[in-house]
């Protein structure tokens, strides 16, 4: 048969697969979960909906499938061994770590649990043993550096993920801070279903190569074929010290860096197979250290998003605003107010009103300079400026920075959210 054809034959088939498979169904609906958690808790915050759950999970769907296509091209240069059983603990071990906290949801952690598990059955358990039955030879089936050069190729494409489509994705939020006071801050969380396509040795498969992979196995150039397997790659941080795009830029090239250390391990577990065991712990402790230190340097730092005597700072641009058009920024002050200096919501709310048909601002950029902004307010019927403010100690509702399990999605709970006793039955939160 003619390779082409060979090809096609085998994409179709993967593609096939992959539309049958239930796992990468259960990665969308996850994702319209956390939109639709996500949706409610801007409305209770901010009485305003900035995300579209239709749009947005369709957009990281589709960036999720380019995402796959690029992954499954650098995987063609590997190869990787995985056997169907190892998917299925994949995809188990995610979710029972999802259970345990969000952010587990990460094949740094699954990974790193099914190789350190691999290195177990070897040891407890033989080929020749009886019990076990299919558990047993799933995991005596792991190929570990197959399991780290998937890891470190997905977390290259999450890293170029969250460097582009990160900010889209940043939820403003009132939080209560480790002293006890109510502070503006970003949850920056987002997740893709990622479908990929794989080459893998199967002994007697119909496709021969032109290149021998570096995972072959002693395969050679013969006996391969193609495997469609839906991972689901994300992230998920708090920050409070940082401008949303800020924060991603210093998490994307955490994330590159992680990929080719995780690269390095899963070559050197190819020349010396035990040294897999040690790559496994390593993919998910390097994983957890790059985690602390994003929040090590979150607290160094002071709190971002607070009111001081220079005015009051906006957390967030409501989109098609006012505010968004007049090019107002998260982060920037609003210093002045139809020439009224404003230190709290009620003074801003009070020079508002001095002129309520058009306004003026004095606003301090992200480096202390002054710019001038001029806008009616009645223009095309819109009567809100369009933005949120930082809290106050007034704030009606904030959230705790514990960070939820997915039972809490499905029990449509809000999180950890608490109604602040302080608050004032008509305050609000959006000017």
């Amino acid at each position: 048969m003619n390779v082409g054809l060979q090809v096609g034959e085998q994409l179709l088939r993967a593609a096939a697969g992959l539309l049958l498979n239930p796992f990468y169904y259960i990665g969308i609906l996850f994702l319209v979960l956390q939109y639709r958690r996500q949706i409610a808790l801007e409305r209770k915050l901010f009485a305003v909906r900035l995300h579209s759950l239709i749009g947005e999970t369709a957009r990281t769907v589709a960036w999720g499938a380019a995402a796959g296509l690029a992954a499954s091209l650098l995987l063609t240069v590997t190869g990787v061994r995985l056997e169907a059983g190892t998917m299925i603990l994949l995809w188990a071990v995610s979710l029972v770590l999802l259970l345990i906290r969000v952010r587990y949801l990460c094949l740094a952690y699954s990974a790193g649990v099914l190789g350190i598990a691999h290195y177990a059955a070897k040891l407890f358990w033989s080929p020749e043993a009886g019990e076990g039955g299919w558990l047993r030879e799933a995991l005596l089936a792991v190929h570990v550096p197959s399991l780290l050069v998937l890891t470190a190729v997905l977390h290259l494409m999450e890293g170029l993920l969250v460097r582009r489509q990160g900010a889209r994705l940043a939820l403003p939020l009132f939080l209560e801070s480790k002293r006890g006071k109510l502070v503006g801050g970003y949850q920056l969380q987002g997740f893709w279903p990622v479908p990929l396509v794989m080459l893998v040795p199967t002994g007697s498969g119909p496709l021969t190569l032109p290149w021998e992979p570096l995972f072959s196995g002693g395969q050679g150039l013969a006996g391969w074929s193609l495997l469609a397997f839906p991972a689901i790659i994300g992230f998920s941080q708090l920050t409070t010290a940082y401008l949303p795009k800020d924060k991603l830029r210093q998490s994307s090239g955490l994330l590159w860096a992680y990929a080719l250390a995780v690269a390095a391990l899963a070559g050197l577990a190819g020349l010396w197979e035990p040294l897999g065991l040690l790559g496994a712990g390593l993919a998910a402790l390097l994983h957890e250290a790059m985690i602390r230190y994003g929040s090590r340097e979150e607290d160094r730092k002071q709190p971002l998003y607070v009111h001081d005597d220079r005015g009051m700072h906006i957390l967030a641009v409501l989109p098609n605003s006012a505010a968004q058009e007049a090019g107002l920024q998260a982060g920037e002050i609003v210093h002045r107010v139809n020439g009224v200096r404003v230190r709290s919501k009620e003074e801003f709310h009070d020079a508002l009103r001095i002129n309520p048909a058009f306004c003026k601002l004095e606003v301090l950029n992200h480096e202390g300079h002054s710019k001038f902004v001029s806008r009616a307010l009645y223009a095309d019927a819109h009567h809100q400026l369009g933005l949120i403010l930082s809290p106050d100690d007034r704030a009606p509702f904030f959230l705790s920075e514990k960070p939820p399990g997915f039972a809490s999605y499905l029990r449509m709970k809000w999180s950890g959210m608490r109604r602040n006793d302080k608050a004032r039955s008509d305050f609000e939160s959006l000017s």
